[in-house]
Parts: structure tokens; C-alpha cells; sequence
């Protein structure tokens, strides 16, 4: 609930003097909002499809007291609300701050960016309750939110598009967001040497790219991450011109309503004069043709700039930014994606040769054995005992888990553990929250934020995100999930990934009071060994989906 005081608070930027808000509800100190702040032209009309623009200098009044509008993306159609609405003119940030005594020290604070996610095809900044994460933090940080290009207009890739030279214009977005970071975090007493960025699924992925994106000979960006449930080898991370995305660029430009005459050059000009609806429609209409296979449109690719080469490369090149992270996953992170009503044991080995063309055949033996058929094995781990899904969906979740997002994370956790430079911390979420979902993809996020509705389920659930949210932001300020007590005084050590000896933070292990079971364990730290068979089979398997 924004504050009615008539004298909102502002602060004094290059581009103008933004006036913005006070929120105070259901949060344990009052926090000082601005909202919808440009960080970049309006990417409209001839700056539709191309790389954003600072924006200039200033003396103009922002009016910061409300969101902007989000991307027009899949929930635009799906109906689903967002505060400020959808429109193409969405590069907008928001910054959070404690308004109190401790937050007017003259000591810069540390800086967390979030970068949302949604399968680079929806999203919102405000889906992440990133006020409450500052405000119940034991130390002061300032957090960042904010919207990017999505879909089609953030992601279009095709050798026309990598002619012009507007490839993953969605990730040059957040750089030009991270830049802007850096020029002006400093007036709202940020500290631009010491900024964590955050992000979930796709905004994971998007930090696994940049950390792989070297600024030759200028400052670092960032200095820390979170990626939970994403890297930058989960899923398919092919180069711009791969036969699946050149298919996807001629059924976009069909349903956009593009004349088969153009010339190359003339396509681009006459994406720009249609109608943001005609845009947004299209790309809706192509991702909902992919989407049962999971082979998504509108995605990153290898473009030789931001992502110079197949991520698993520059894993193993070294070319990478060596900066502290903290990544994991849930244990059901599948559930969200598959078809809940698979019955038959060849809709499962279909599903991977659809997925990954470049499997050969004995590959898809390897993966029927590793995962037993329940039709076959009475005694597989994937016999399905719950109402009203398929014969084969806990074995088709379980398997696109391990490969999509699990293993990655792992990898991930492996190349930087090697490199003994820096420390990695690994986790794995357990609490269950649907009978069918489980450990669902995402469910850690407003845990991590306390938000207000997780506390109200539970004294579990309470002491779950109160633990959860005091590793994170004990990262963000410290340096180490170990670094401030937080509000739980009980908390175990996060010890750094070994190697030698993997361990993992498990979070909610036994909790299924969602599900009329009972509570479970907060945290604990584990050997990380759960699925890690599966992993090491996909790891050896991850060329094959970037190329």
C-alpha cells in the first residue's frame, strides 16, 4: 500500500527528479519505493527490434510512485494481471530501500538486482515481492527489480536478425539495466562495487550468460549470484542460425502477417510498422506451437557477442567470471512442464527424440534404462500411485528435471569448484506444495522474499522462509549465506561445494503441511547425492543441445 503523505520521496538522477512512494503494508519497517523508472528509451515505432538506448539527460519530473508496464508476453493473452500493465514500452526499473535511521548511514550499501523469469516468454518484476526481501533482512541492502524484452521482441533469432545485429536484445537489455546500476545506484546510497544479482529459471540462465560474457578491461557489473533453478547450459542453448530456430523465425513472420516477397532487408522495416497486438499474437501463437515439446521459441542463443560460444565451451575454457555463487534446484522441477497424462512407454522415449534430435538411438535406450519403465519394472522408483495423472508422468518429470534443470545446476556447482577460486554453495528444495507438483519449479522464490502468505500457512512455513530468506540475504550483504544470523538463530552451516565431497543446504525436507501431511526440517546440510547418477549421464550429454 503506497503512503498518502504529501510529500513523497524523491531523489535526483541525470535523466530528472524521480518522486516516488512509501509501502507499508504487511512489512516490518516502511519502505522507500521508486517504481517504473526508465533505464532506457521506450524500445517503440524504429526502436522496435533493436538494441536499447540510455536514456539522455534530463531536468524533467518522473513521476515514480507507481510499477510501468511489463512485456507484452504469454499472460497478457492468458489474462493474467500485472500492476502496471503490458505494453512494448516496458524498460523500466524499480528500487527498494529501508526508510529508517540505519538506512540514512553514509556507508554505501550492497546492491541486489533481480532478474525475473518466465522462459524468456512472460514475467514480471513485480512477481518478485522484493520490497519485503529488503525489508526483513537483519542487514540493509537496496534491491533492484525490473522488466525486460520478452517473446519475440526481446528474443527473435534467425540469420536476419544476427545480420542486423539484434540478437538476445532481452539480455542487452539487462546489461544496459546492470550499466544503469552502476552509473546511479549511488544516490540512493547504493554501493555499485558490491551488487548481487538474483534470478530464477530464466533469470538464471540469463546470469549463468552474462558470467559468461567477459567485459574485456572494464569493471565487473556484478559481484555476486543467485541462480536457482537455472545455468547456462539448461535446455538448449543452440546457435542463432539452427534449423529450429530459422523454422521459428518463417512461422513468426507467417503469423505476423509478413508478405513471402520481402527481401531480407525490407523484414525488419515491416515488423516495425505492425501493431504491438499483431506482434504479441504472433509470437503467442508460435510458442504455443512448441510448446508440448518443451523445444520453446524465443529463446538466447550463441550470437558471438553476449553468449560468444556453446556454454559448456566456455565452462571448460576458463572464460568465465570468477565471482561467489549460490545455485540449486527443486526436486520436482519437471511438473510444472510435462504432460501430467503420459500413459504409454513410447510417448516417454518420443519425448527426448522430439526434444533432442541429435540423440542418437542409444541414447534413448540409455535413458529407458535409467529411468525403469514403470510398465515394465514392478519395482520401478517411478511407479505412479497418485489420482488422475498418466502410467508415465513421475518418470517423465523426474528424467526432463535432471536433464533441464538439475544437472545444469550441478555442472555449474562442478566447473566453479574446480577452479578453487571462488567458493560455490549448492542447495536443493524439498517442500512439497501440491500433491501432484511436489518440489515445484519456483516455489522457493517467495520463501526467499518472506512474503506475507507463506508466513500464514504454518509455524513450519514461517520458520522455512524466514530460514531461507536469511542464507540469501546473509549472501547479498556479507559475502556468505553464514555471514548475519538472520531471524533464526538455529541455522545450520552452508558449507561451500566440494568436489571431492558434494554437499548441499536441503531446505523443507518432510514438509508437506500444504498437503495435509506434516512438517519438516528447515535446513540441513546433506551430501549432495540425490539424483546424482542421472546428472552424470547428462553431463556427459550436453554438446548435443548446443548445437
Amino acid at each position: 500500500m503506497a503512503s498518502t503523505d504529501n510529500s513523497p520521496p524523491s531523489v535526483v538522477l541525470p535523466q530528472g527528479r524521480l518522486l516516488g512512494t512509501t509501502l507499508t503494508d504487511a512489512l516490518p519497517c516502511r519502505i522507500t519505493a521508486f517504481l517504473g523508472v526508465p533505464y532506457a528509451l521506450p524500445p517503440v515505432g524504429e526502436r522496435r527490434f533493436r538494441r536499447p538506448v540510455k536514456v539522455p539527460a534530463s531536468t524533467d519530473t518522473v513521476d515514480a510512485s507507481r510499477y510501468g508496464p511489463a512485456a507484452p508476453c504469454k499472460q497478457l493473452l492468458a489474462g493474467v494481471t500485472a500492476p502496471g500493465g503490458y505494453d512494448e514500452d516496458c524498460l523500466t526499473a524499480n528500487i527498494f530501500l529501508r526508510e529508517s535511521e540505519a538506512a540514512k548511514s553514509p556507508s554505501p550499501k550492497p546492491v541486489a538486482i533481480v532478474i525475473h523469469g518466465g522462459a524468456f516468454n512472460r514475467g514480471t518484476s513485480s512477481m518478485h515481492n522484493t520490497a519485503s526481501m529488503v525489508a526483513w533482512s537483519e542487514k540493509d541492502f537496496i534491491g533492484v527489480s525490473f522488466n525486460y524484452r520478452l517473446g519475440a521482441l526481446g528474443f527473435l533469432p534467425s540469420s536476419v536478425t544476427a545480420k542486423e545485429g539484434v540478437l538476445n536484445l532481452g539480455l542487452r537489455d539487462q546489461v544496459l539495466l546492470m550499466e544503469w546500476v552502476q552509473e546511479n545506484i549511488g544516490r540512493f546510497g547504493g554501493d555499485p562495487g558490491n551488487v548481487t544479482l538474483i534470478g530464477l529459471s530464466a533469470g538464471a540462465h540469463a546470469i549463468g550468460h552474462h558470467m559468461m560474457s567477459l567485459r574485456q578491461n572494464e569493471p565487473p557489473l556484478f559481484h555476486r549470484a543467485v541462480m536457482e533453478s537455472g545455468s547456462p547450459t539448461s535446455r538448449a542453448v543452440r546457435p542463432y542460425n539452427a534449423p529450429i530456430h530459422e523454422q521459428q523465425f518463417k512461422d513468426f513472420l507467417q503469423e505476423a502477417g509478413c508478405p513471402a516477397h520481402l527481401g531480407e532487408d525490407e523484414i525488419l522495416p515491416f515488423l516495425r510498422t505492425v501493431s504491438s497486438k499483431t506482434i504479441t499474437d504472433a509470437q503467442n501463437r508460435v510458442f504455443d506451437k512448441y510448446n508440448p515439446s518443451l523445444a520453446w521459441a524465443f529463446q538466447p542463443v550463441i550470437d558471438g557477442d553476449i553468449i560468444p560460444r556453446p556454454p559448456i565451451e566456455t565452462w571448460r575454457l576458463g572464460a568465465w567470471a570468477r565471482v561467489p555463487v549460490i545455485t540449486g534446484f527443486s526436486r520436482n522441477e519437471g511438473s510444472l512442464y510435462v504432460n501430467k497424462q503420459m500413459s504409454r512407454s513410447s510417448e516417454f522415449t518420443d519425448f527426448f527424440r522430439n526434444l533432442l534430435p541429435l540423440l542418437p538411438e542409444s541414447d534413448i535406450t540409455a535413458i529407458d534404462e535409467l529411468y525403469p519403465d514403470p510398465a515394465q519394472h514392478k519395482h520401478s522408483p517411478y511407479q505412479e500411485t497418485r489420482a488422475g495423472v498418466g502410467e508415465q508422468y513421475k518418470r517423465l518429470e523426474a528424467a526432463y528435471a535432471h536433464y533441464a534443470y538439475v544437472a545444469p545446476a550441478r555442472q555449474s556447482a562442478e566447473e566453479i569448484a574446480a577452479d578453487h577460486s571462488v567458493p560455490v554453495y549448492v542447495y536443493q528444495w524439498a517442500a512439497v506444495s501440491s500433491v501432484n507438483g511436489g518440489a515445484q519449479h519456483g516455489d522457493n522464490m517467495r520463501y526467499e522474499t518472506c512474503d506475507p502468505d507463506k508466513w500464514a500457512v504454518s509455524d513450519s512455513h514461517q520458520k522455512l522462509s524466514q530460514t531461507f530468506h536469511a542464507y540469501i540475504t546473509s549472501f547479498i550483504t556479507t559475502g556468505s549465506p553464514d555471514g548475519i544470523q538472520g531471524r533464526c538463530n538455529d541455522r545450520p552451516r552452508w558449507e561451500p561445494y566440494d568436489s571431492q565431497n558434494p554437499k548441499a543446504m536441503l531446505f523443507g525436507e518432510g514438509e508437506e503441511t500444504l498437503v495435509g501431511g506434516g512438517a519438516g526440517i528447515a535446513a540441513q546440510c546433506v551430501a549432495d547425492e540425490w539424483g546424482r547418477k542421472e546428472c552424470e549421464f547428462w553431463w556427459s550429454r550436453v554438446k548435443l543441445s548446443q548445437q
